[in-house]
């Protein structure tokens, strides 16, 4: 009696328990959606920064006064060509561009005060730049101009050529058809640089390149000037070569194309005779002849050609045949070679 009455004690109705499981169910899941609603999906990663391009600051040309003040930067010599009054010529080479050129270096004339070395150095400077405004196929090509210090250097082309003293002093003197086409490609190049109103003012067989070929160049245009403009002997520089200086060089007064056909007139005699035409033991002789002795006559010239040699050594520049009668009367003489 006692058993029967503890088992009636736990007895639970299995309806009732059902209830309550369905109901803890019900509340779980109503639990489960509730935090699925209140927890947010993952955030997406944060994009990687890109690094922004930074413009690049342009490279500035190096300013002129910084260029003129380390010209051996650049410019390396290797061996001298030449030495004169105004200065003396190196083989160099150009480390930039690896290739090898002329230097010339202008030196003011020694014994000047110095306002006038200044003002000569400065007209040095500017002639040479004249130079380098003359472009054609008979000219030494200018391709640089330089300050260093006190002097002006000319950068210019490398011409593999024997000048033309060299060439006479080693073959002997030309013949007058050659003779006519040396005075012809100089003629050339006079013309081109006349045009354009500059002035050599120092022709002579020294500037005179002549290559294997037969091609001829003209070089030094580095102490050449505008036509009008004041000599260098305001300065108490004398510009040129004694026995190549045309009279109104040596006095001082105003250069012209003349001038030059002048310069030509006796690099030709040179040429043809093998010998200068005013060339003394000094130079004051030599400038003493110019203005005072007549022009020799070529005795080796063939037919007009020592004439024309002859009016182109005139002391009055009006008297010099001009570039027409010239070209024409050389032309001549090409042609029956």
């Amino acid at each position: 009696m006692a058993a029967a009455e503890a088992a009636d004690a736990w007895y639970v109705d299995p309806f009732l328990v059902a209830a309550v499981v369905v109901v803890f169910i019900v509340i779980g899941v109503a639990l489960a959606r509730g935090l699925r609603r209140r927890v947010p999906p993952p955030a997406a990663p944060p994009p990687v920064p890109q690094p922004v391009p930074q413009p690049v600051p342009p490279v500035a040309p190096p300013p002129a006064a910084e260029t003129a003040a380390r010209p051996a930067d650049r410019y390396t010599p290797l061996e001298e060509l030449g030495r004169g009054g105004m200065g003396v010529v190196w083989r160099a080479r150009d480390v930039v561009l690896g290739r090898e050129v002329a230097v010339k270096q202008l030196l003011p004339p020694s014994g000047l005060a110095p306002g006038a070395r200044d003002a000569v150095r400065a007209r040095m400077l500017r002639e040479a730049r004249a130079a380098a405004q003359l472009h054609h196929r008979n000219a030494v090509t200018v391709h640089d101009v330089l300050l260093d210090r006190d002097s002006v250097l000319i950068v210019m082309e490398l011409v593999k050529a024997a000048t033309l003293d060299r060439t006479v002093a080693s073959d002997g003197p030309l013949p007058s058809a050659r003779v006519a086409a040396l005075g012809l490609a100089l003629l050339d190049v006079l013309d081109a640089a006349h045009a354009i109103g500059i002035v050599h003012r120092d022709i002579k067989p020294a500037n005179v390149l002549v290559s294997a070929d037969g091609s001829v160049k003209l070089a030094d245009f580095g102490i050449a000037r505008f036509e009008g403009d004041p000599t260098l002997t305001e300065a108490g520089a004398i510009i040129g070569t004694p026995a190549y200086m045309a009279p109104e060089q040596i006095r001082g007064t105003e250069c012209s194309p003349a001038t030059d056909l002048w310069g030509l007139g006796a690099t030709l005699f040179y040429a043809v005779e093998g010998r200068s035409a005013f060339g003394r033991p000094s130079a004051t002789a030599a400038m003493a002849a110019v203005l005072t002795e007549p022009p020799p006559v070529p005795h080796r010239a063939d037919g007009s050609l020592g004439s024309l040699l002859t009016d182109l050594l005139a002391k009055d520049p009006a008297a010099r045949p001009t570039t027409a009668r010239l070209r024409a009367e050389l032309a001549q003489f090409t042609e029956t070679a």
